[in-house]
């Protein structure tokens, strides 16, 4: 597959990841829940880890595959187009 990563994102063993930080906790929980709320819509679910208090890290690939698909772009570019991080 010869896809461009969306911006902000890398490829790390055999999926797109990406972090995110903010300016405090509920904000990044606001994020993960609105991150959660597109997976559903696509029926695509990431990885998410909340750590640090305010830093959420994205990792999507498809599982039933076992690598990068159209899906796992398709999924970092709605979560892009979320509010940016503050």
């Amino acid at each position: 597959m010869t896809k461009e990563i969306p911006n902000g994102w890398h490829i790390e063993e055999n999926s797109l990841v990406r972090e995110f930080e903010f300016k405090d906790f509920l904000a990044a929980l606001d994020f993960v829940n609105a991150v959660g709320t597109r997976a559903e819509a696509v029926q695509h679910h990431p990885d998410i880890l909340l750590h640090s208090y305010r830093k959420v890290k994205i990792t999507t690939t498809t599982h039933d595959t076992g690598r990068l698909t159209e899906k796992d772009f398709e999924l970092a570019e709605r979560i892009n187009r979320l509010q940016p991080p503050q």
